[in-house]
């Protein structure tokens, strides 16, 4: 896979622009790119089961730029057929996770895009990234320093596992800047923490630190800074060692039970238990329990 390079120097944090990436590491990894350019950089970089995408703007807080958005989508597009891959990996270099879009430098033009700009480009941009995240049928584990801002905070939110440091900062100051959530922020936040806190953050701009952040349930865990690295290799060891067809259709189906009936959620299970119980991961989950000895499962 490839890096893309952006080209926008400027950051934000909504989504009406994107950026991101550094280099990752482990045995068997497999990756190319060239260092940041003035806009960041996204390195896609393939490690054994895993796939890692590196934010890499530190200069910028690794503010999203579209070229940068286009990578992200490109990744995970391609994961999402990739039959070898067990989980996702998404990080940052430097010393924040991500300071949202690149709104500043989109806007910067003197020139007024037609009317519907953002309806029309969207869907395909940001967008498109935190519905990749939501369907993929591969665990996401996201680890966060620093600050997550607007779209990189949803960024973070969208992923099925996020690992942040205690001291890290989750927030969405949209209306601070003068403009409504998106990239989200609106379903996202109140099916994790309730409506009440999610108008704390979105409507008062609320910052929650990791430490709050896991006791509201709207992270997986917060962990000392110097922690945080090996927090999230173990939770990614674990998840690529698991039933990786299981793990997706799980996935699936607590997605598709938020808006369905209890009825409707059951058939679904059955749906997805009908395929998993077809899987070697399946057969060797039985054969495992009966010799009484932990399974081995190759993720087919």
């Amino acid at each position: 896979m490839d890096t893309t390079v952006a080209d926008s120097p400027d950051s934000g944090s909504g989504s009406t622009g994107s950026g991101s990436g550094s280099t990752g590491s482990g045995s068997g990894s497999t990756g190319s790119g060239s260092g940041p350019g003035p806009g960041g950089s996204v390195t896609v970089l393939r490690d054994g089961p895993l796939l890692r995408l590196t934010l890499a703007r530190p200069d910028r807080r690794n503010a999203l730029s579209p070229p940068m958005t286009a990578t992200l989508i490109d990744a995970l597009t391609a994961a999402a057929s990739d039959d070898t891959l067990r989980a996702i990996h998404i990080r940052a270099a430097g010393d924040d996770f991500c300071a949202g879009a690149d709104w500043i430098a989109t806007n910067a033009s003197d020139r007024r895009p037609r009317t519907g700009d953002l309806v029309r480009r969207i869907p395909h941009a940001a967008h498109r990234v935190i519905e990749l995240l939501h369907t993929i049928q591969l665990p996401v584990v996201c680890s966060v320093q620093g600050r997550a801002v607007g779209l990189g905070c949803n960024l973070a939110l969208a992923a099925d596992f996020t690992v942040a440091a205690a001291d890290a900062v989750f927030w969405e100051p949209f209306l601070e800047r003068g403009f409504s959530p998106d990239s989200g922020a609106t379903w996202l936040l109140p099916r994790l923490i309730g409506l009440a806190r999610a108008k704390r953050m979105l409507v008062l701009g609320e910052k929650v630190d990791g430490a709050r952040a896991e006791q509201w349930g709207l992270i997986h865990q917060a962990v000392a800074a110097a922690d945080l690295p090996s927090a999230g290799e173990e939770l990614l060891g674990r998840l690529a060692d698991g039933p990786t067809v299981a793990i997706g259709l799980t996935k699936q189906a607590l997605h598709y039970a938020q808006d369905a009936t209890l009825p409707q959620a059951m058939t679904q299970e059955l749906f997805n238990l009908e395929l998993s119980c077809r899987t070697g991961d399946f057969k060797e989950g039985l054969a495992a329990f009966g010799q009484r000895r932990p399974p081995e499962f190759t993720g087919r």
